[in-house]
This record gives C-alpha cells, structure tokens and sequence, in this order.
C-alpha cells in the first residue's frame, strides 16, 4: 500500500503522537527508532516503529533494541509499515525469526472533515469517569483488555474525553489526544446493543470540534485493516489510509 504522501517530518510526528497517547512516559528513542515500553495489550504501547520510511539493514540496531525490551522484561515486538523504504528492514526480522501479524492501517483526515461527519452530540469530560470506563467492559469486550486501555488512556497527558449518553447510560465514548501538531483518535467504543445507530460518529464529530478549538487541523487514527464497518465510518468522515503496518512478532 503506498497510501498518500507524507513528508518525512509527519512521519515521525505521526510515530511520535501515537507513543505519547499510550506510553508517554515509557518510551526511548533508539537511532531512527521510537520505543514504547509499557506493558499490557495495546499493541502500540509496547512495540517499536521506525521515525521515518527510509532505513537500511542494520543488524546492530536490531539487537540495541531487543536488549532495551530484554532489559524490561518485555518481549519485542517491531509495528513496522509496509513501504518500499523499509523493506530490508522486513527481510532482516524474517531473518532472525520475527513474523508478519495484525495488518492495521493509519488514517488521516482534515479535522474540519471529521467534525461534519455527524452531528456533534457527544458530550467532552475533562477526565474519564465511570460510566465512560464501563463501556469498555460491557459485553462483547474483553474485559481484561477493556480494564488495561481504560487505565493507560486515562494517563494521556494531554487529551478530551467524549461520551454518547442519555437518561439510560453512556453508550460509546473516545478520545483524542494532543502531541506534535496532530490529534490522534484512541479507544472508540460503542456498546454492542447500540451499534449501527450512528454513536461512534458523533463522537467523532465532537472530538474533532475539540481540535477544531484548539487549532489543530489534522488528525489520525490506526484501525485494523479488518475492521470494515469502522474503516466505513471513518472513510465518511474523511479520513484516507496513509500506510499500513504489522506487528512483527516471534512465534
């Protein structure tokens, strides 16, 4: 997938927004590489992604970076893109054992598309509460997994938490987070008796006007890449895939 061009700098800022929404106080920069070093089931909290799409082999490099997880007690794990530039870098894992998983896309949009995506009728909390946190244990979810992205999202540290609620429950909930001239979205949820009915685009849309206010114009969002009905969403608010990347892994 060669997705639109980006030059070099939104690359990194890309790389470097996402790490700061879900392990902004353990992460390292490695050579080229950014690390995040929090454990857990976010995938992109643990695992280490190129700052740009143009790398050699480098065996070394590799290796600097398996002795930092090893010194964590972390398994290591590559979120590599598919693009030319990196292709050595793929050949070079496959060499020593690592294997393709997870195909997820980064998408991006221009806030200003993502606010008209639906009417705005979520509402923005300072700080996640309960009933925002439930919504990640309700059926459907693993509640396990629900209960970790609820305690890391909650750490951001600069970031507008949004909720669909009425006399009846809050019902889908989001989040956007503020780094490097983006805003990323993270932990869109919609509980399962509630799909189909439009929620998780007004979320959207109320967290892109939060942007909007802040005068950030564009923002991104990773979304496995077999997740149709919310690529659909997110094709209709505007948003277009930049690159794919998989989760390079030892079996």
């Amino acid at each position: 997938m060669s997705g639109l061009y980006l030059p070099p700098g939104d690359v990194e800022a890309i790389e470097r927004a996402t790490v700061a929404a879900v392990a902004h106080d353990a992460c390292q920069l490695i050579g080229p590489w950014i690390l995040a070093l929090r454990p857990g089931t976010i995938g992109r909290a643990r695992s280490a992604a190129p700052r740009t799409h143009t790398l050699v082999r480098d065996e070394s490099l590799l290796s600097r970076i398996e002795a930092a997880y090893r010194a964590r007690d972390m398994i290591t794990e590559f979120r590599l893109p598919d693009v030319e530039g990196l292709s050595g870098v793929a050949e070079l894992l496959a060499e020593r054992g690592y294997r393709p998983e997870q195909p997820t896309l980064v998408m991006a949009a221009s806030v200003a598309q993502a606010a008209a995506v639906a009417e705005p009728l979520a509402i923005c909390l300072e700080a996640p509460d309960e009933a925002w946190a439930n919504v990640f244990l309700g059926q459907g979810f693993d509640p396990a997994d629900g209960a970790h992205r609820v305690q890391t999202l909650s750490r951001s540290p600069d970031a507008v938490f949004a909720a669909v609620r009425d006399d009846t429950g809050t019902h889908a909930v989001g989040v956007a987070a503020f780094a490097a001239g983006w805003a990323s979205l993270h932990g869109m949820r919609t509980a399962q008796a509630r799909r189909g009915q439009g929620l998780a685009g007004q979320v959207v849309a109320r967290l892109a006007a939060e942007a909007a206010v802040r005068g950030v114009e564009r923002m991104f969002l990773q979304v496995e890449e077999a997740n149709a009905p919310a690529r659909a969403l997110y094709a209709r608010a505007g948003f277009n895939a930049l690159w794919r990347y998989r989760y390079w892994r030892r079996p």
